[in-house]
């Protein structure tokens, strides 16, 4: 039985196909993929940005879509995403600007988020009328820090 594996397609020839920066890297960059003039600006409210690519994930995983360190770092979020593995559609990365930053251009060709492919646990869902005791119990966000 063949590896799984993820079927990309670029929707546009000048595409740049998601790749690890290093071989220990968990995720794939993903670059955005922007016609004339080569840019957007993007600021406090969310911009959806393409990469010019779709992809196929197996069945059975989907893929993360994840903020940049170094961009987060300037103050550029892209917002987590989920691709299940059935949607084949092209790979938008929605960005936004927070804290002091009101404005970023992202060029074509910028690296803008990560593409992080996981396995599903496929676990039922059982209705209790009661779960089990914890320390934590109901501890919301926060709880067990200081």
């Amino acid at each position: 039985m063949p590896e799984p594996a993820i079927c990309i397609q670029r929707m546009r020839p000048e595409a740049r196909l998601p790749e690890r920066a290093t071989c220990g890297a968990s995720g794939y960059d993903l670059c955005a993929c922007l016609p004339a003039p080569g840019y957007v600006d993007v600021g406090r409210d969310p911009v959806k940005v393409p990469t010019g690519v779709a992809i196929a994930i197996p069945a059975g995983y989907d893929a993360q879509i994840r903020p940049r360190s170094g961009l987060s770092a300037k103050g550029v979020m892209a917002t987590f995403g989920t691709l299940d593995s059935d949607y084949r559609g092209e790979v938008l990365v929605t960005l936004y600007c927070v804290g002091s930053l009101s404005s970023y251009r992202v060029r074509d060709g910028d690296r803008i988020a990560q593409l992080v492919v996981t396995r599903l646990a496929d676990l039922p869902l059982v209705e209790a009328e009661a779960l089990t005791e914890t320390a934590r119990a109901g501890g919301g966000h926060g709880s067990t820090g200081r």
